[in-house]
């Protein structure tokens, strides 16, 4: 938990350094591109949550030049808008309509690079024609988006008339049964405008995972050869001669839908799994669970021993976690840095590396994985990287072969290629025109934009993806006190007309559900959400939540090409779920799965855990029933039967180590004071009238995290404003909220502007 949390402080720190650099004269090389854009389009992420960093860095870059353009394309409307001159709410998955139009409209209206086109590129005619035939009119694409032609034409002539353009795009693309499409029709719009490569100007993937480019360049991918060669019979046989592996592979493996499918069908016996949560993660996730509850063989190596997928394992290896791991990791622009360890794994923890070796050796192949450090295995890679290279293939790390120890773990960060035309590493690719293509030309991809397909199994439109302090299926972050506080529940975001047409109250429990199962969050109304959608975070597992994992409802339709489900585009339905009470527990103890209840979610706090639960029928029974299981001490108890509401305080030693409250309706106002009291030693006289009274003491109620960096909580930030903070910036200066990773700004800005009308009502009266 620990690392976790200061790897996002990291994070944090690298943002708030960022911002005062800006205040020198010079910014440094490798900021270049988002810094003097004049037009950057986010398609396909919420940057502001998902990308932190790189979201203050265009925050701060657009302070500093206004007249930046920041083009915002995804159905919701999230924090990621809140540096939006343009919001194009479109329609889920027509992102490839949207590209195609804006390429025709290029070329309508005379904004080729038609020198470049002629020299650097090939097959464009086909392309061009495709795009036509997909876009129709302005008006017609308008329709298909289901935006306005208004705002259709406005980025389209900010695009065409902003020679330095940037478009970012993240899983909103990638995950999608058209993603590979969808990133053609992006690339071809920079393609036919000569955008790519130069200052400013370029298509730009921001990954979803750390090091998602490192696991590509060792071949991490079914359909991928190492040192990004793939199966041609070429590669192949490079390959093969450069490892003397006479049986290498012929033809690629089965990407991740249809092996688990193969494991299924009995195809696939034997399974190992390393640092990743399938259970949770993919499609259609209860058919993934049976089919490894089929197999013959299935290992887990991870660093987590209760996820969703380990207890599905025959066998778990404990693996070395970030901080004591030694190798090398590569970022989203191609720059390789020396990761160093600086915890010593615990227990039996081992590096994978270590762990393949030992298998590798026992399967009569010592002598080929005899490695003794990381560093022997990056001079292999860096040589097969410069086998019968000499410029032809991309990744290129020549430069960086036959390292001594001390050179390797000395090692600075460096873009590859390393090699001797660029000795000290290449920023830029493409900036010449050539291409790493058999006769060095771009080649444009005809892309073919189609909706999403609509199994009608649902009136409404599921989305998935991240909240603001999670990651992934919360095996490392759901561990962290400070990043479980900003979102304590799985919730599901419902447009009011929705929530109303079904009976859907704000903060009611709510199941939604398909023919592949259901699932049981907490509805938030909300205008961000467009009609007939619903929103649902990726996070929460079982180990968190009784019944919230969306792969559940989520299809195995799949791209052809990349294999990429169709993760943000699902029919669902949704109705809400009667419940007679709900309530909390605090304890410092894990209790697991809390019986009696209907509905549970659990996290961290941080001197013991959280459970919300709710239910049906008799909540005294849920209650003497949850006490039940704690841990003997003197109980403090309140009880209305009337309404349901329980107070039940646990005293051991003087202090608090329990807590059951219940209730109808209302929720418990002063949770954050409650969870502090936790951390006392010993709880006095006043506070334990204050805890059956159902408010503080004297101590102040800071009320729902705001900032996890600086613990501020949504009361402070309130009484600040009504103090006179009318600025994010200004609460800044007097609470520091904001000021470091500034992932908070945007909900900040959000408090601002409805307590300034809380105050403007107060005045008028």
């Amino acid at each position: 938990a620990n690392i976790d949390t200061n790897s996002r402080l990291c994070m944090a720190s690298a943002a708030a350094s960022y911002k005062r650099s800006l205040g020198s004269d010079t910014v440094p090389a490798c900021y270049e591109d988002l810094e003097i854009a004049d037009l950057i389009v986010i398609t396909g992420s919420n940057a502001a949550w998902a990308h932190p960093v790189l979201f203050q860095r265009i925050s701060a870059a657009k302070q500093q030049r206004p007249h930046m353009k920041i083009v915002v394309v995804d159905p919701r409307k999230t924090a990621t808008c809140d540096i939006a001159d343009l919001h194009l709410a479109l329609r889920p998955g027509s992102d490839g309509f949207l590209f195609s139009a804006l390429l025709a409209y290029l070329a309508d209206n005379h904004h080729l690079d038609e020198d470049f086109i002629a020299l650097h590129t090939q097959n464009f005619e086909a392309t061009l024609a495709q795009a036509k035939h997909s876009a129709g009119s302005l008006q017609q694409t308008a329709d298909v988006l289901d935006v306005s032609a208004d705002d259709l034409q406005t980025f389209f002539r900010w695009f065409a008339a902003t020679e330095k353009s940037l478009t970012l795009y993240s899983q909103g693309i990638n995950q999608s049964a058209t993603g590979t499409d969808k990133g053609n029709a992006i690339i071809n719009v920079h393609l036919a405008t000569g955008r790519i490569g130069k200052p400013g100007a370029s298509p730009f993937s921001i990954t979803g995972q750390p090091n998602a480019m490192g696991g590509r360049e060792v071949g991490g991918l079914s359909n991928q050869l190492a040192a990004h060669m793939d199966f041609s019979a070429a590669d192949r046989d490079r390959v093969k001669r450069f490892w003397n592996a006479p049986n290498l592979v012929s033809e690629p493996g089965l990407k991740a839908v249809d092996m688990f499918r193969a494991v299924g069908e009995g195809k696939i016996k034997f399974l190992w799994i390393m640092s990743t949560n399938p259970l949770v993660s993919m499609p259609n996730a209860d058919a993934v669970k049976e089919a490894m509850r089929q197999c013959d063989m299935v290992i887990v190596s991870d660093c987590m021993a209760n996820t969703d997928t380990a207890l599905a394992a025959h066998l778990l290896l404990p693996a070395a976690s970030w901080g004591e791991k030694n190798g090398t990791v590569t970022n989203s622009e191609r720059r390789i840095s020396r990761q160093r360890g600086f915890l010593t794994p615990p227990g039996e923890a081992k590096a994978d590396w270590w762990m393949i070796c030992q298998v590798a050796q026992r399967l009569g192949f010592a002598n080929d994985f005899n490695y003794s450090h990381p560093a022997e295995i990056f001079d292999e890679h860096a040589r097969l990287s410069a086998f019968e290279n000499n410029g032809s293939r991309d990744f290129d790390l020549s430069g960086l072969t036959a390292l001594s120890r001390a050179e390797y773990d000395a090692l600075k960060p460096v873009q590859w290629p390393i090699n001797d035309t660029f000795p000290n590493g290449r920023q830029r690719f493409f900036d010449d025109g050539f291409f790493f293509t058999d006769n060095r030309k771009a080649r444009f991809v005809p892309a073919t934009p189609v909706l999403p397909e609509n199994d009608h199994d649902g009136d409404l439109i599921m989305n998935t993806g991240r909240v603001r302090d999670h990651w992934h299926t919360m095996t490392r972050t759901g561990k962290s006190p400070r990043l479980a506080q900003h979102i304590a529940e799985p919730y599901a975001e419902f447009h009011p007309q929705d929530a109303a047409q079904r009976g859907i109250t704000d903060g009611q429990l709510t199941d939604v559900f398909n023919k592949r199962g259901s699932i049981l969050v907490r509805a938030k109304v909300t205008e961000n959400q467009r009609r007939g959608e619903i929103f649902v975070p990726m996070h929460w597992t079982s180990r968190y939540a009784g019944k919230a994992r969306m792969g559940t409802l989520i299809s195995d339709r799949r791209d052809p090409l990349s294999g990429q489900p169709e993760l943000k585009f699902s029919s669902v339905n949704a109705r809400p779920y009667p419940t007679d009470w709900r309530g909390f527990i605090l304890t410092r103890e894990d209790i697991g799965e809390p019986g009696h209840c209907d509905y549970w979610a659990s996290g961290v706090i941080d001197r013991g855990f959280y459970y919300e639960i709710a239910g049906q029928g008799d909540v005294r029974a849920t209650v003497d029933h949850l006490e039940s299981t704690m841990p003997g001490g003197n109980w403090l108890r309140l009880s209305d039967e009337q309404v349901r509401h329980h107070r039940r305080i646990l005293i051991v030693d003087g202090r608090i180590e329990a807590v059951i409250f219940t209730h109808q309706q209302e929720a418990f106002s002063s949770r954050q004071w409650l969870i502090e009291r936790f951390r006392d030693d010993v709880i006095s006289n006043s506070d334990r009238r204050a805890l059956l009274a159902g408010k503080p003491g004297n101590a102040e109620d800071t009320g729902a995290i705001i900032c996890s960096c600086f613990q501020v909580g949504e009361k402070q930030i309130i009484k600040a404003i009504h103090a006179g903070c009318n600025s994010a910036a200004e609460l800044g200066d007097t609470l520091k909220c904001g000021t470091n990773c500034g992932s908070c700004i945007p909900e900040i800005k959000t408090l601002i502007t409805a307590q300034s009308e809380t105050i403007s009502g107060e005045i008028s009266q």
